[in-house]
């Protein structure tokens, strides 16, 4: 009985497998899983066209940590990123040998609010702004920026290395000696916004428009939401004049078992019919030089910048930058030498070198290293002993103000008390510390002359040992060596307290101050 029910069945599944075979059916079809980067959401639409053309079917699953984290190979068949640099930096084995097509591209740019733009163009011979101008606009609160975390985000990242690069000034990939010192601090007080991902951060600047001025990611996403009716200020897309990090979306094969099926994925997303219609539904530029561009993607990408190529510099600058979220201060208090010896030309200099540190010095390096809103300074002019000292949180010009009042002062001393100087710079840092445990504190000491007053240099060392383990710990101090001041001394001060020397020497106490700006 059950026999004679089972044949009729099994002849029918037999049938209808025989003609879903001989149609095409979808047991034809190829289902991969794809790890995908949250800007890759906007393409979903083309999928269902690519399976129908190819026979591929991509099933997208978005992870917000898909650019940063090594992707599971017994998981997924392919991973789609806007980025793998970070991955090829921190995790070669995880993408050592894959096969890469980029599918389409996308520089790290600024949108600024119209009256901002307007107000940066006209400071700005011939209206071209740089990432300088935008470093400089942040640290005096001009521009309040948002970006995507660079610990998470491939634009967040791409940002903060285009940042620095300019920064560095050397038109090439960052060396980790590029960002031993710390230019990213005045561009940092600017942030006002962040998120993990490149879409969340679109979605934080529309609901949030009156907190920032500027954003910074994909120029797509910027044209995009322009576009989108979601602004109350369309935002000018700007393209630094001193180059851009590019995005170019590349498609990994995670699986080398289905070469075949990515090889047909990877020619039809970059057919010249299927990039025009990623342009149109992206805002991306087009990896085929055969397809005309968008009137809003002729505008060259000028210097594209290079990527770092050793880990050491991204982990620096990651960590440098820390958490976006979290507000940080910092302190820096300069020990200045007012002896007899510094009247005239060395005390000229001085001051030239305080005014470039306050906004005067209009140079790209200047723009970088500048005072900053919310930075704590803190002066102490010293000749045979503490003459004075000011203190300034910087919310405006008229602290700036203050700190150049300090510096124009006379008042010299008639002697050069070097180590008492430093010695009261670590009481006046244990001090702040007390107050705020979280501050980062550095001293600069600069000298023209050899210690003749005061602590000896070995006292100055029995006291340094005293202090909390933990205020020795945070707090180096970088000497600028300038005149006849002793040296050895200097650089055994600097490397007992975790900082380095700087000579003025060779150039002037403006590239001096430049050059360590108290960065960790």
């Amino acid at each position: 009985m059950r026999r004679g029910v089972g044949l009729p069945a099994l002849c029918l599944a037999l049938v209808a497998t025989f003609l879903t075979a001989c149609s095409g059916g979808d047991d034809d079809t190829v289902r991969l899983r794809v790890l995908a980067g949250p800007d890759l959401a906007v393409l979903d639409p083309l999928l269902g066209e690519l399976k129908d053309e190819t026979g591929v079917d991509l099933r997208l699953y978005h992870r917000a940590d898909a650019e940063t984290k090594a992707p599971d190979r017994d998981r997924y068949d392919l991973a789609w990123l806007s980025s793998d640099h970070y991955l090829r930096l921190t995790d070669r084995d995880a993408v050592r040998g894959l096969q890469r097509t980029a599918t389409m591209t996308s520089p790290v740019v600024i949108g600024l609010k119209p009256d901002v733009a307007r107000e940066l163009r006209a400071r700005v011979p011939g209206s071209r702004l740089t990432w300088a101008d935008i470093a400089d606009a942040a640290a005096t609160g001009t521009v309040r920026f948002g970006m995507a975390d660079p610990r998470h985000a491939g634009s967040g990242l791409a940002a903060l290395v285009g940042v620095a690069t300019a920064a560095a000034g050397t038109g090439a990939a960052l060396r980790p000696e590029d960002v031993s010192c710390d230019r990213l601090r005045g561009f940092r007080s600017g942030q006002a916004l962040t998120a993990d991902t490149g879409p969340a951060l679109v979605d934080t600047y529309v609901d949030h428009q009156d907190e920032a001025n500027a954003l910074i990611t994909y120029e797509s996403d910027l044209l995009a939401l322009n576009d989108s009716g979601r602004l109350d200020d369309r935002l000018e897309v700007v393209r630094p004049e001193d180059g851009m990090v590019l995005a170019d979306f590349p498609l990994l094969l995670l699986n080398p078992a289905h070469r075949a099926a990515y090889d047909k994925v990877t020619r039809w997303l970059r057919r010249d019919s299927v990039q025009r219609q990623i342009m149109r539904q992206t805002v991306r530029r087009p990896v085929t030089t055969t397809v005309t561009r968008d009137a809003r993607l002729r505008e060259p990408v000028g210097n594209a910048l290079f990527y770092p190529d050793r880990p050491a510099v991204v982990e620096t600058l990651l960590a440098d930058y820390g958490d976006p979220d979290r507000r940080t201060t910092s302190q820096v208090v300069f020990l200045l030498d007012f002896s007899g010896s510094m009247r005239g030309a060395r005390m000229a200099a001085l001051r030239e070198a305080f005014a470039g540190l306050s906004g005067a010095d209009p140079s790209a390096s200047g723009k970088f290293t500048r005072f900053y809103r919310g930075e704590r300074l803190t002066v102490v002019r010293f000749g045979g002993r503490v003459l004075e000292q000011t203190t300034v949180t910087v919310t405006g010009p008229k602290d700036l103000t203050a700190l150049a009042d300090t510096v124009a002062r006379g008042g010299y001393g008639d002697a050069t008390a070097v180590w008492s100087a430093l010695d009261h710079g670590y009481r006046t840092a244990a001090h702040e510390l007390a107050a705020d445990p979280d501050r980062s504190v550095s001293l600069v000491l600069m000298t023209d002359g050899e210690n003749n007053a005061g602590l000896s240099y070995a006292e100055f060392v029995r006291r340094h040992k005293r202090l909390d383990a933990a205020v020795r710990a945070a707090v180096p101090t970088y000497p600028v060596h300038f005149g006849e001041a002793d040296a050895d001394e200097l650089r055994r001060a600097a490397a007992r307290t975790g900082g380095r020397m700087v000579e003025a020497a060779g150039s002037s106490l403006s590239e001096a101050f430049k050059e360590i700006r108290g960065c960790h």
